[in-house]
């Protein structure tokens, strides 16, 4: 897909985004939050078991071991999309300021656009 972007090797304006920032930070992102999602689930419900069996009212219910899955699973999927999410942010922040992010399809030639 050419862009109104010119390669400032070979003039071309078939250049492309790479997006190496965004799709690292995207990738980190996503293992940081699933774990960091998957840890909380977990501890919550350790700390839910434990209210339960000091209160009788819960305690059956939060020591499950389906319960445990089922919540180590949401927290993972919840925490990692909100990783993909952040991560992608920044990567893209990395992208627009610090890496050549436009590649030239005719030259090989990588490149960054000045911001106006």
């Amino acid at each position: 897909m050419p862009s109104n972007f010119a390669c400032p090797s070979c003039q071309s304006r078939r250049t492309i985004l790479r997006d190496t920032g965004k799709k690292a930070g995207a990738a980190i992102g996503t293992v940081a939050g699933l774990a960091g999602g998957i840890s909380g689930a977990l501890s919550d419900a350790i700390t839910g078991a434990e209210i339960g069996t000091t209160f009788a009212a819960a305690s059956t219910t939060a020591t499950t071991p389906f319960g445990l899955v089922a919540g180590s699973i949401l927290g993972g999927l919840s925490g990692g999309i909100a990783g993909c999410a952040v991560g992608a942010a920044l990567g893209e922040a990395v992208d627009d300021v610090i890496l050549r992010n436009r590649r030239c399809l005719d030259c090989g030639h990588t490149f960054s656009v000045p911001h106006s």
